[in-house]
């Protein structure tokens, strides 16, 4: 059984036992946590595809793992024949995720 997930806003398609870097979360590692909203669940049994309603009863739940920033990316801005350039870092912080299980119809 997998779900596609959202949170942070973006979504990730999920199953028990994945980690996942999600945009960052409140909570310390270790803690036990409820997953943003069920888009959509995929079962692996004959019914398939469950969207809406039904989805929107499930619960994804995980553990934090870890919490860090991501790789530095640079942001370069100029304007050409002015002599003008800006150099800048960012780094975005996010929080590692392993997802527990997936409940349907909680």
């Amino acid at each position: 059984m997998h779900a596609i997930i959202e949170t942070g806003g973006k979504q990730f398609r999920v199953a028990p036992g994945d980690v996942i870097r999600v945009p960052k979360l409140a909570g310390d590692v270790g803690a036990e946590i409820a997953l943003g909203k069920v888009v959509a669940l995929f079962s692996d049994g004959e019914s398939g595809l469950v969207l809406g309603d039904g989805a929107a009863n499930a619960r994804v739940n995980a553990t934090i793992s870890a919490h860090d920033k991501d790789d530095k990316i640079l942001v370069f801005k100029f304007k050409r024949k002015k002599q003008y350039k800006r150099t800048q870092g960012h780094r975005q912080d996010f929080t590692e995720v392993r997802i527990r299980d997936i409940v349907h119809g909680a």
